[in-house]
């Protein structure tokens, strides 16, 4: 937005401030946080606190170094408000689970290492963050963030005690932050829709069956390459031969990766799931039923039996989501999913196509609202940024789905 814009939306954001920064105790603090927004708002290559500063009348570069880096604002209730204002305003169909990388130069800002880069497509320095998404067809907005700290900084006690990383924050892996997020976000009473994911949580069948345990229903990108056996295979339970503990229960056929579900008999549909800028969006999908039989989903299915000596050797039915075009010769994509296999299969494509909203969350938090800008080095400060920047997409996808009840009288 231009700097006019901006100045005209001061009221509007004011009270979208009063109310989502309520927690802050101090106004100085809120007066800043709303300087900060229109900053982030304002067109501008560079969204860091010095040009910032620069571009606006009240810009105080010394002051929204404090506020941002060093005031001990808990952003935790600011992200809770959005996240209420959001799902309200929203109505999300779905929650996407995914993760953004920030590439970066040197070693000391908080988190950075040497890791798979999303951004860059390949491994490299960076900062990796998890975070959890409302979306709809026509609108989505983050709701929760966590920095993913990798082993070698939850093991140095010198560099935690410079970024300032709280004593109980460690090493846990990505699949395990999104849960605690889901977690944070379900406990402040929001009603949880379907959760989406892509091959990076999907593959991982402990996170899935996290998400049953909680009575949360899925439809995750799955690794074609996962092992897995036809629905009506049964286990059977061998003779006891007399000697040492019984035999417990096994299927007689060997588990076959998911490509091999998919023959030549299988039964394809057409289905179009929304409007693209190049046209209509559609696709040749198959619903199958499977059994998931890799070695965590056999060693998830004893822990929930109770253990090994009690599972029964039953492993659980699971519908599988393919898709193959009609122009290509093998499918491009599969998906797992609790929901039954009776599950119109519009809805599976559509929720299991959703995450394209996410991407163009990225953009206009990177690209527009400076999301990867900023230049601190701390835990706090990384928080606090990408809330400021929550905060801002926020507003603006507020005043996109509802201009008359932002526009003064």
């Amino acid at each position: 937005m231009r700097l006019g814009e901006v100045e005209r939306l001061r009221g509007e954001l004011a009270e979208f401030v009063a109310d989502a920064f309520g927690s802050l105790p101090r106004r100085d603090q809120r007066r800043w946080g709303a300087c900060y927004l229109r900053g982030l708002m304002l067109d501008g290559r560079r969204k860091s606190i010095q040009p910032m500063a620069e571009r606006l009348p009240d810009g105080n570069m010394q002051a929204l170094q404090q506020f941002v880096n060093q005031s001990p604002w808990d952003p935790l209730p600011v992200r809770r408000r959005i996240a209420e204002r959001l799902c309200e305003a929203i109505n999300p169909e779905v929650w996407v689970v995914d993760d953004v990388s920030f590439p970066k130069c040197g070693i000391a800002s908080v988190g950075v290492a040497r890791q798979y880069c999303g951004a860059l497509g390949k491994r490299a320095n960076c900062q990796v963050a998890v975070s959890v998404h409302a979306a709809t067809d026509t609108a989505s907005c983050p709701l929760e963030w966590e920095l993913f700290l990798p082993q070698e900084w939850a093991d140095d006690d010198q560099r935690r005690q410079r970024a300032g990383i709280p004593e109980e924050v460690g090493h846990v892996s990505k699949s395990h932050l999104a849960l605690g997020l889901l977690d944070r976000l379900a406990g402040q009473g929001l009603a949880v829709p379907v959760i989406v994911a892509d091959a990076g949580y999907g593959r991982s069948v402990s996170f899935r069956l996290a998400l049953e345990e909680r009575g949360w229903s899925y439809v995750v990108a799955v690794d074609p390459k996962e092992i897995a056996r036809r629905a009506a295979a049964e286990p059977h339970q061998p003779e006891y031969g007399g000697l040492g503990p019984p035999t417990l229960p096994r299927y007689r056929e060997a588990g076959k990766p998911l490509t091999a579900f998919v023959d030549p008999d299988t039964r394809f549909e057409s289905v179009t799931w929304r409007q693209g800028s190049k046209g209509t969006m559609t696709s040749r999908f198959a619903v199958l039923e499977v059994r998931p039989s890799g070695k965590e989903a056999t060693r998830t299915a004893q822990e929930a039996a109770g253990g090994r000596n009690l599972w029964n050797g039953v492993l659980p039915l699971r519908t599988l989501l393919v898709e193959q075009p009609a122009d290509a010769a093998e499918p491009t994509g599969y998906w797992m999913t609790d929901l039954p296999a009776t599950t119109p299969v519009a809805g599976l494509v559509r929720w299991a196509k959703m995450r394209w909203r996410i991407e163009h969350d990225y953009r206009e938090l990177k690209h527009g609202l400076g999301l990867d800008h900023f230049e601190g080095r701390t835990w706090r400060g990384w928080h606090h940024h990408v809330t400021l920047v929550t905060a801002a997409q926020a507003f603006l996808t507020l005043r996109r789905l509802d201009p008359k009840a932002h526009t003064p009288a």
